[in-house]
């Protein structure tokens, strides 16, 4: 298993900003002098290649081994690298078990320290894959503020919870805008994350408030912890790397007993 602490990270939802901080977390642990992998598993919506300015790459089997693509520190391995941008992934749930497996056992992963898996929205397929053929050290889960966003990423933690996959926390992205005149605009509600936490049992690792530089750095390849390290936002999802690998790290000499957030 690539990996001494292998991470899902994962949302019911689409749209929550999941890859964006699988993306980031993966650049800031890299930055910390950890050895990390990334493997987008999802496989019908691969955004990692461009998140991380690999686009093009094409891997070439080297000894029955596909080479992963690195990228600011990690290494990456996704769906985006064999289909055309355009391709659209047709495929029923066999088809995507099997992908899976071979994206894990297949790809030529160095020793890692951390192996983040950027998940799909849901609780089908993927999920049930990824549980059964990984040995998850836990699942970090990414929310908005907004109801409807706690309520199916409620359903994707009791998920994991139900396949015994420990909950490393809950982490609310796009918590808030920060205006021109300091004030903060509460663009998709307030506290849903701490709510969902709350409600779940779990711990509250954190707000991400939003920014326009993470859309400019998603777009051209550039992670915000690399183009804007001050920020605000970057200084959020580095906090976000730092609690995470503290209670994979925690879970793993523990074992699968929930971690109080006051023990980390």
């Amino acid at each position: 298993m690539p990996g001494k602490y292998v991470i899902a990270i994962a949302s019911g939802k689409g749209g929550v900003g999941k890859t964006t901080v699988a993306v980031n977390v993966a650049v800031a642990l890299a930055q910390s002098g950890a050895k990390v992998g990334l493997l987008d598993a999802d496989i019908y919506g691969p955004n990692t290649p461009m998140m991380l300015g690999v686009r093009g790459y094409k891997p070439a089997a080297v000894n029955g081994k596909l080479p992963p693509a690195r990228a600011f520190g990690i290494e990456i391995f996704s769906m985006g690298f064999v289909v055309r941008d355009d391709q659209p992934i047709i495929w029923r749930g066999p088809m995507l078990d099997k992908a899976i497996r071979q994206f894990l056992n297949d790809v030529a992963w160095g020793e890692l320290d951390y192996l983040l898996i950027d998940m799909p929205p849901g609780t089908g397929d993927a999920q049930l894959t990824v549980s059964q053929a990984f040995s998850l050290t836990g699942a970090l889960i990414v929310t908005l503020p907004q109801a409807v966003s706690q309520a199916d990423a409620r359903r994707g933690l009791e998920g994991f919870k139900q396949m015994e996959v420990p909950i490393l926390g809950v982490v609310e992205n796009m918590s808030y805008l920060t205006l021109p005149d300091g004030s903060r605009m509460d663009v998709f509600g307030q506290g849903g994350g701490k709510t969902l936490a709350a409600a779940a049992g779990v711990p509250f690792i954190g707000e991400i408030p939003m920014d326009p530089q993470v859309r400019v750095g998603s777009d051209a390849g550039t992670p915000v912890v690399v183009s804007h390290p001050q920020s605000a936002t970057a200084q959020a999802l580095v906090k976000v790397a730092q609690d995470v690998a503290a209670r994979a790290r925690a879970l793993s000499e523990q074992g699968p007993s929930f971690i109080p957030i006051t023990e980390i």
